[in-house]
């Protein structure tokens, strides 16, 4: 995760040292008011124009200060909680964590319990099915990279949880910690319905779950723009009718692990780039589009098709796709839904 920390006081500004000390796996950027900042930290004068510039772009704030100030700063800034970041709010003694924004789908609940966890402070998380220890959509989720197509529907079924109604569940995919407030029965109110192809709603109030669990193999020639790719990469998606917001990941040869337009695609669509030298993608196994020149330059006889099934370790979707000299394909990842499991902060 991609964390700011804002402290106003001098114990607020060592806490924020202590804090990142201990959160190597993220990137962290301290930022500190100015009469209280030291070499490492950026300083800044004014709390609510600092957080006017971090709110957007960053995965969690964490303000290091009363609660107060961190709801002003924040106040104008929150839109929806499929897009804010994750806010937390720790005392500058380091005796409170509070999960303040975005508890589910932003992660705030988890990096709260982690921080506090860390620190030996008291987490304070108050969203009900958290306090209450019941299951949440949004969580669930969010743990298990799934798509919400619909918030009024995740707070439908939020609601029905919390008034004890049992909610109808339907998986083309492999599941298991299933809880009990789920049963497979169509006649219920509501119900949850994770599919890749949401299309007839089996519950009067349905809420769809799309796996984000498709990865993207391209190759490409030298030189290529970030542009070109992306458009290409449209078409692809569109002949196969593949809404793209299901990639998880772009994969290709280590040819072209510094390949700029490459980087950049996967950059702009915030994707995770990996890449494979040619003897492990000539092992992947099945019946791949071959080519004798692309072996010829890469050692290899086709790219986008066997980093897509190497990383993903499932089955093609798409086949090779090529147009201006870069070819696409799409391999699905197998799922194993896990209500038990808690969102990877790392």
């Amino acid at each position: 995760m991609k964390i700011a920390l804002l402290s106003v006081t001098g114990q607020g500004r060592m806490l924020s040292q202590k804090i990142a000390d201990q959160l190597t796996d993220h990137e962290i950027q301290r930022f500190c008011y100015y009469r209280h900042t030291d070499e490492t930290a950026l300083s800044f004068r004014n709390i609510a124009k600092q957080t006017e510039i971090l709110f957007p772009e960053s995965d969690a704030l964490i303000f290091l200060c009363a609660c107060g100030i961190a709801v002003r700063s924040i106040a104008s800034q929150i839109r929806s909680k499929a897009s804010d970041p994750a806010v937390l709010v720790i005392d500058d003694t380091g005796k409170f964590v509070i999960s303040l924004l975005s508890g589910h789908l932003g992660g705030a609940n988890a990096l709260t319990e982690i921080i506090a966890e860390k620190l030996d402070a008291v987490p304070v998380i108050t969203t009900a099915t958290d306090t209450g220890k019941l299951f949440s959509p949004d969580s669930f989720a969010s743990a298990n990279n799934l798509i919400i197509t619909d918030l009024s529907a995740s707070k439908e079924i939020a609601s029905a949880v919390l008034n004890g109604e049992k909610i109808g569940f339907y998986s083309d995919y492999a599941y298991q910690n299933k809880p009990e407030i789920l049963i497979e029965n169509q006649n219920c109110r509501t119900g949850i319905c994770i599919t890749a192809n949401p299309e007839i709603p089996p519950f009067p109030a349905t809420l769809f779950l799309i796996p984000r669990n498709l990865v993207l193999g391209i190759g490409c020639r030298k030189g290529i723009s970030s542009g070109q790719i992306s458009e290409t990469v449209r078409k692809a998606l569109n002949f196969a009718q593949i809404p793209e917001n299901r990639l998880c990941a772009v994969s290709s040869i280590d040819l072209k692990k510094k390949e700029a337009g490459l980087l950049e695609f996967c950059q702009d669509k915030n994707l995770p780039f990996f890449t494979y030298s040619a003897e492990i993608l000539s092992s992947a196994e099945g019946e791949f589009t071959a080519s004798e020149f692309v072996k010829q330059i890469t050692g290899t006889d086709n790219i986008c098709e066997r980093s897509a099934v190497i990383h993903s370790q499932g089955n093609l979707i798409l086949k090779k796709y090529a147009e201006n000299g870069i070819t696409v394909a799409v391999a699905e990842c197998p799922v194993m839904l896990d209500f038990h499991k808690r969102r990877n902060l790392s």
